[in-house]
């Protein structure tokens, strides 16, 4: 959809992301292209931030904030927001890279331009990622320069002019050790974040070209999946992150795959096509749960990324704009649902040793002997002891 402004018509959405705040609420960042009439620019680029409503699966009607571009900017291409929350960084189709903080509270925000990126002046930046500790910044340019950042300090690690013909897609490692690139050759490499030292390049077959990439996040499957095209087939091939080599593939869409997405908890991939369709699947069986054919009418998916604390994707086209999806799949576990459930197994556990104590042939229903008396027990309060009991023997006289 396009948002109304008094009588300024905003264009079409170009990136966009999720970003985190407290208390497990959302909003969503959108980059919108400058509209325009032959070589009139009839409203210029704006970068926009929407609340998040979970109860409806829907964003605000209108934006929370709006930041507009200058014309010597040109359009928004990419955005990545830092796992924090306050900063994003955009990179725009004449000027560069520009950080933006946000500030505010839930219903009044305002964007802010912050101090000068290293990376204003070096060209169109087609993909932009944190990694997932928030230490360092990827930028891949449209030229095939790769840059590697600290964060905040912007201090320059890894500057390769030649690390692809032009970059495709990156994705860090969830222990931001690694960092996967992908170009639009076909080709996809391996380097080492710390230092930016090139580690692997990932084979392939002759007839296939490795388009996109994304690393497992659950934490206990080291994988890194790539979406390739192998001649009219497309795959997902799943690499071995310790070797780099390839233990497999499944083929999750119909369609040559234009995104890609992993769910913030790993449990889910995400694939959005080139003629509109989604398919969700499972990372643990490979197995899709969701299958929304043909979203956007047909339009190319251009922008696919999981909510952090939701079930659901956002997902955008040229023509169709943004679109919030409410995912077909098992529902989760609520904090609530868990603590209920431990209570009832307490509860349980309880019960059964209480009439287990009871009923059975226990340690207490010895023979007794000639004026002897059986204790009373009690699990849920205090007995009264007898007077042998009280004197140290618990056992009473015993006659021999």
């Amino acid at each position: 959809m396009e948002i109304e402004d008094g009588s300024t018509r905003t264009g079409h959405v170009t990136c966009g992301s999720w970003i985190r705040r407290p208390e497990k609420a959302n909003w969503v960042v959108l980059g919108r292209a400058a509209r325009r009439r032959g070589s009139s620019v009839l409203s210029p680029g704006v970068i926009e931030i929407f609340s998040f409503d979970p109860r409806t699966s829907s964003l605000s009607s209108s934006p929370l904030a709006t930041h507009t571009l200058e014309e010597s900017d040109g359009d928004p291409i990419a955005t990545a927001v830092h796992p924090g929350g306050d900063d994003f960084v955009c990179s725009t189709t004449k000027g560069g890279c520009k950080l933006f903080e946000v500030c505010g509270g839930e219903t009044v925000i305002k964007i802010s331009d912050q101090k000068p990126l290293p990376l204003e002046v070096v060209g169109p930046q087609k993909c932009l990622v944190f990694s997932f500790d928030g230490s360092k910044l990827a930028a891949g340019g449209v030229d095939g320069c790769l840059r590697i950042l600290e964060w905040p300090n912007l201090r320059l690690i890894l500057e390769e002019p030649k690390a692809h013909k032009s970059i495709k897609d990156m994705d860090f490692s969830l222990d931001s050790e690694f960092l996967a690139t992908t170009s639009t050759d076909g080709s996809a490499r391996i380097w080492k974040a710390e230092d930016g030292f090139p580690l692997a390049t990932l084979a392939r077959n002759s007839d296939e070209n490795i388009e996109l990439c994304r690393f497992s996040k659950d934490g206990t499957k080291p994988f890194l999946f790539c979406a390739a095209q192998r001649g009219d087939t497309p795959v997902v091939n799943v690499y071995d992150i310790s070797t780099w080599k390839k233990i497999g593939f499944k083929k999750l869409i119909r369609k040559a795959a234009s995104t890609m997405a992993v769910s913030l908890d790993g449990k889910y991939l995400a694939l959005g096509s080139k003629d509109g369709d989604v398919s969700v699947a499972e990372v643990k069986t490979m197995e899709i749960y969701h299958y929304s054919k043909r979203l956007h009418l047909g339009q190319s998916i251009a922008l696919l990324e999981f909510c952090p604390s939701e079930r659901v994707l956002l997902t955008s086209s040229t023509q169709w704009g943004e679109m919030v999806t409410r995912l077909s799949v098992p529902s989760d576990w609520k904090d609530w649902q868990i603590y209920l459930l431990l209570l009832g197994l307490f509860m349980v556990s309880a019960i059964a040793c209480y009439i287990f104590f009871k009923n059975s042939d226990s340690f207490w229903n010895f023979p007794l002997g000639k004026g002897q008396t059986r204790p009373k027990v009690s699990f849920f309060g205090d007995s009264k002891p007898s007077d042998d009991q009280s004197k140290g023997n618990p056992f009473g006289p015993v006659e021999l």
